[in-house]
């Protein structure tokens, strides 16, 4: 069904609704422009909470704006034609996630705004200025409090299992993070008394040659922070973890979701909830450069109690008091 016959379709209902939210109508329709890395099918979940938060806060896609989505399919050489489009249809402002769409946005507009809200150290990787006076048409939030992130979760993964010794890392070299990462992990792996084997994925097909990899390297845990390549073929890497039977801490809940066995992260859903306050506040007049940029409050442990069942690993019971929730 095109725009048009869905709109007739279901405008009836949609128009005798009062806008929420205190939502000034002047009349004019809005324009935004949605950039994000995963496929259509893998993101759509946090697309349709983005949009259900708008709706809540008065803006309405078909009535008093327009959605128009953008999903690279992980490729990112495709993110730079994709925001030069958003920037031809006039978007009034840009919701990019991840650090790619956000740069792919930002290099084709310094005007029109852009809210990030998938994205990892913003300041490191040159994203803005700073937290507190983000500068510039950028701002939005976080999906970590600070590299810091990666010391935590690898201290979950060695508390649940101390006697590990060796940790195969998995790192996306597209990452624009990349070295930050690297660099971050190398510290806290030292400061744990763990050695790292760091598996570079370029691309979707290393995947396999990677596990492979960890089996001559003997070692005996796997680290996969959060990116949106592994975001997107979630289901692939976790089958490949559980194929070689060792632990493995996962940096998205929806991983440990889809049956990675620990994950420690904030809630996607949440952040892009927040994302559309920050729509609202620039459709009601505010500048970019006004609005700081916001870090996650919570970060949730979830634990697959079902993974670990059916990979014979014991999860203290110390570590599942402490879990957010655990998956049974």
């Amino acid at each position: 069904m095109d725009r048009r016959a869905f709109m007739v379709t279901v405008g009836g209902s949609i128009l005798a609704k009062p806008l929420a939210g205190g939502t000034q109508s002047n009349g004019k329709v809005y324009r935004i422009g949605y950039l994000t890395v995963p496929s259509r099918e893998t993101a759509q979940g946090v697309a349709n909470t983005f949009q259900l938060a708008l709706r809540d806060l008065g803006w309405i896609d078909g009535q008093n704006v327009l959605i128009d989505y953008r999903f690279a399919d992980s490729r990112l050489d495709r993110l730079p034609d994709l925001a030069a489009g958003l920037v031809q249809l006039r978007a009034d402002v840009i919701v990019a996630g991840a650090n790619a769409a956000v740069a792919a946005a930002r290099a084709v507009t310094q005007t029109i705004p852009i809210i990030m809200f998938l994205t990892a150290d913003p300041v490191g990787t040159g994203l803005v200025a700073s937290l507190a006076r983000p500068g510039g048409n950028v701002t939005g939030l976080t999906t970590t409090a600070g590299p810091e992130i990666y010391g935590k979760q690898l201290q979950l993964l060695k508390d649940a299992f101390p006697r590990i010794s060796r940790v195969a890392v998995l790192v996306s070299h597209a990452a624009p993070a990349y070295a930050l990462i690297v660099r971050e992990i190398e510290t806290a792996t030292r400061a744990l008394g763990l050695q790292r084997h760091v598996m570079e994925i370029r691309n979707p097909e290393d995947f396999d040659n990677a596990f492979a990899a960890m089996t001559k390297a003997h070692v005996n845990a796997i680290f996969i922070p959060a990116d949106s390549m592994f975001y997107q073929y979630r289901t692939r890497l976790v089958r490949l973890a559980a194929n070689t039977r060792l632990p493995a801490m996962w940096g998205l809940r929806e991983q440990a979701e889809a049956g990675g066995l620990l994950a420690y992260a904030t809630d996607l859903n949440d952040l892009a909830r927040r994302a559309a306050t920050y729509v609202d506040k620039i459709l009601k007049g505010a500048k970019p450069a006004n609005l700081p940029v916001e870090q996650p409050t919570k970060f949730e442990l979830v634990i697959n109690l079902r993974t670990a069942k059916a990979l014979g690993l014991a999860i203290p019971q110390t570590l599942l008091l402490r879990a957010d929730q655990v998956i049974e």
